[in-house]
């Protein structure tokens, strides 16, 4: 939102007034705060204390790193919810001191210094330099003629700085010059829209800018102020937090330590899952066919997904499968079970009128209800459709008993779509929440209950969703795919883009339709976006009004298909770890260059290739004729496919055939290959080939293949001796070392290969 014409004026039908006097600076020590008093003109007089707005800023620490700025104009409104859930560190209280004209406030290495007298000047300092500041009309308690009332805040950004974040967004991955609104939408990954917004930006100076607030936030990134990123929210408070860094891994690690780290999911969702695609015509029939020409085909699968149709038309959603289509849901889903497949079904958190739940939900409150009491309802999507108040808890727990039902059944997880269309105007929720903060909240809430209820059904480690809508947290409930993309090469990158949005959001796991959902791909796209969706965290086989199976896109298609399961298997220990770092650390497993070469100043712009964990570059083939450009950071960089190399810092342009794409190994990595096989799920360190990489002489690497089931991680170390590499492992399992053409074999757990050897 935009309160300014041009740097001078404001906006004809607003007014705007600016702190321009901090009258007065106090600190607290036993709670580790710093308050800040400012007019909104300057005091000359004692009359000019009347009459005007008092802005009243307080700076306080939730963790080292970690500063909250709160922004308050009137402080009397009724408590607002929802909140989000930061999670201080508990007793932590930061240093704070009072000066003769400024405060200062220290939280670890991040330090917040706020002038007094005359102007509004407050600096964010780290390790001696200043990160970001808020100055002269950056703060700003806007009115606007209709009546309402906004706090704006802008930070300042230096030359060259570039923004990121904000959630899963599909335009171009730098924020600069953008106007962002956080506002779940059903967009599709065409427009501006998003379905999963956080209100979260990370900079390429080294620190992120979070704010608390979980309605509607718009920002303006270098677009209304070019020289600043400006924040603003509706109503009297506006709450933010500055995270420092210095890297975007660090200030990943503090942003998911305050709203929460993904938790882990389970090995077999690395696999390659097949869904019967949206509205085409399928039977159990259709289903065995589809799981019979996988495997006639040699297409180790994974997961079946059962998309909407496996419930009655106009039902959604009764969680009651078609009886015309499924006679014995129990005993077919058993059947696929003992095939050593996982089961997937469509849900979604709306009750059709014509569902079996409906009155029932509408007699219990379980329903969102409107001001006059009536339940809530629309005919867009399905007809009569109603929507779960999860802030009921007894009806969370109604839904979740649905659930479990499923479950029962033989279900391993859901596809939670949608939670995107949630009305604001003349609804009221069971505890009161304001519906303009709960439109995006309710997709945390929707998410949280469908895999708590999966977690406590299946165990820790073994619930993974499909969800489609998020905010701010929605990343301790995986996972998330894309949405509605289209098949086309334009919608492979844009969907790309999305990826890498949401990585530097927070999100540890991410996937997309491989092929497109709507539309039907040619053969050249299905293939090129197979190698694409199988060097992602998670592998879809999903559409709208057509099929995904590889052998409807020709011979080619089921070649390619095989080559990157087998590869994508093959590679589990590495992912596996990657995988880990997202729970452990909250670092995404498909990754902007940003995060892995935050100093690579070309680096910071590119938005067609990723890294695919610390040590893979991916760069998907996003045109027909085969050309691809791929940016390579400084070193020897060696393809993992043909074994080419090239020496970077350097961007190169190759051609590649549909079954092939630039996949390129970091020099110094000591790379983890499994004996792969027809399931992700085997023991990883066992057999392991450890391929080493452009090691340079002295070096040494650690390379830790977790272990599945509980059972303890297989640690391996890898040095460069001089011409040759030194190895150590487990004893109780065979594994190799190998570079360029030489493998041996680990004896007694140790290997020593000399390089150039054959």
């Amino acid at each position: 939102m935009r309160f300014t014409d041009g740097y001078w004026q404001t906006r004809n039908g607003f007014t705007v007034l600016h702190p321009m006097d901090v009258r007065d600076l106090a600190v607290d020590g036993a709670a580790g705060t710093v308050t800040a008093w400012a007019a909104t003109s300057r005091i000359r007089t004692r009359g000019d204390t009347l009459n005007r707005p008092l802005v009243t800023a307080t700076f306080s620490a939730l963790a080292p790193g970690v500063v909250r700025v709160r922004l308050a104009h009137h402080e009397g409104g009724p408590p607002a919810g929802p909140s989000f859930a930061l999670q201080a560190e508990a007793g932590y209280r930061p240093q704070v001191e009072l000066r003769e004209h400024e405060a200062l406030l220290r939280a670890g290495d991040l330090e917040v210094a706020v002038s007094s007298g005359a102007g509004w000047h407050v600096e964010f300092r780290s390790r001696g330099r200043l990160l970001t500041s808020s100055t002269a009309r950056s703060v700003g308690v806007a009115t606007s003629d209709a009546g309402g009332t906004f706090l704006v805040e802008q930070l300042t950004l230096s030359p060259g700085e570039m923004v990121y974040g904000l959630g899963e967004r599909f335009g171009p991955v730098v924020k600069n010059g953008q106007s962002v609104e956080i506002w779940n939408r059903d967009g599709g990954t065409s427009s501006e829209q998003a379905y999963k917004n956080v209100p979260f930006y990370l900079t390429s100076a080294g620190y992120g800018v979070l704010v608390d607030h979980p309605g509607k936030v718009s920002f303006e990134v270098a677009s209304e102020m070019v020289e600043r990123v400006q924040f603003s929210v509706p109503g009297e408070v506006l709450e933010y937090v500055v995270i420092d860094g210095p890297t975007p891994k660090d200030v990943l690690r503090r942003l998911t330590a305050l709203t929460g780290r993904p938790a882990r999911i389970p090995p077999w969702a690395f696999g390659l899952w097949l869904s019967t695609s949206f509205s085409t015509e399928y039977d159990e029939a259709t289903v065995v066919s589809f799981v019979d020409g996988m495997a006639e085909r040699d297409l180790p699968l994974s997961v079946f997904h059962f998309d909407c149709f496996w419930m009655r038309e106009f039902h959604w959603t009764d969680f009651v499968w078609d009886p015309d289509t499924f006679a014995d849901p129990k005993a077919m889903l058993a059947r696929l079970r003992a095939r050593g497949l996982k089961i997937c079904v469509w849900i979604n958190p709306y009750i059709a009128q014509r569902s079996r739940l409906f009155a029932e939900g509408r007699a219990n409150g379980y329903l969102l209800r409107r001001a006059d009491g009536g339940v809530w309802q629309t005919d867009a999507w399905q007809a009569g459709m109603a929507l779960v108040d999860f802030t009921n808890p007894a009806a969370d727990r109604w839904y979740r008993a649905h659930l479990r039902e499923l479950i029962d059944q033989g279900v391993d997880c859901f596809k939670a779509d949608f939670g995107e269309r949630i009305p604001v105007d003349g609804v009221v929720w069971h505890d009161g929440s304001d519906p303009a903060r709960m439109h995006n909240y309710y997709s945390l809430i929707y998410n949280r209950a469908v895999f708590e209820e999966l977690r406590a059904a299946r165990g820790e480690g073994e619930a993974v969703l499909f969800a489609r809508s998020a905010t701010l947290g929605s990343q301790r409930y995986p996972a998330h795919w894309s949405g509605d993309n289209c098949a086309s090469y334009a919608s492979m990158a844009e969907t790309l883009r999305g990826g890498l949005s949401l990585g530097l959001s927070g999100f540890g796991y991410w996937s997309h339709d491989i092929g497109g959902f709507e539309d039907t791909p040619g053969p050249d796209l299905f293939i090129r976006w197979l190698a694409f969706g199988l060097l992602s965290p998670l592998s879809r086989l999903h559409g709208s009004t057509s099929v995904r199976v590889p052998w409807a896109f020709g011979d080619a298609a089921v070649a390619a298909a095989r080559r990157f399961i087998a590869l994508k298997h093959q590679l589990m220990p590495y992912l596996a770890r990657t995988a880990e770092e997202a729970h452990t650390e909250g670092w995404p497993m498909l990754r902007h260059m940003l995060i892995e070469f935050p100093d690579d100043v070309s680096a910071r712009h590119v938005d067609t290739q990723y890294m695919l964990g610390p040590s893979l570059l991916v760069a998907p083939v996003l045109e027909p004729s085969g050309r691809v450009q791929v940016y390579l950071p400084e070193g020897v960089w060696t393809s993992l496919l043909d074994g080419s190399q090239w020496i970077g810092p350097r961007w190169v342009a190759e051609t590649h055939q549909p079954d092939s794409l630039p996949l390129f190994v970091r020099p110094g990595t000591v790379l983890p290959l499994g004996r792969g096989g027809r399931s992700p799920e085997y023991d990883w360190a066992d057999g392991v080939t450890l391929r080493v990489f452009e090691l340079r002489p002295g070096a040494s690497r650690e390379v830790l293949v977790p272990g599945r089931g509980g059972a303890a991680a297989a640690r391996f170390a890898v040095a460069r001796e001089g011409d040759r590499l030194v190895a150590q492992g487990p004893a109780d399992r065979p594994w190799r070392l190998a570079a360029h053409d030489a493998v041996v074999d680990a004896r007694a757990g140790a290997a020593v290969l000399a390089l150039g050897a054959k």
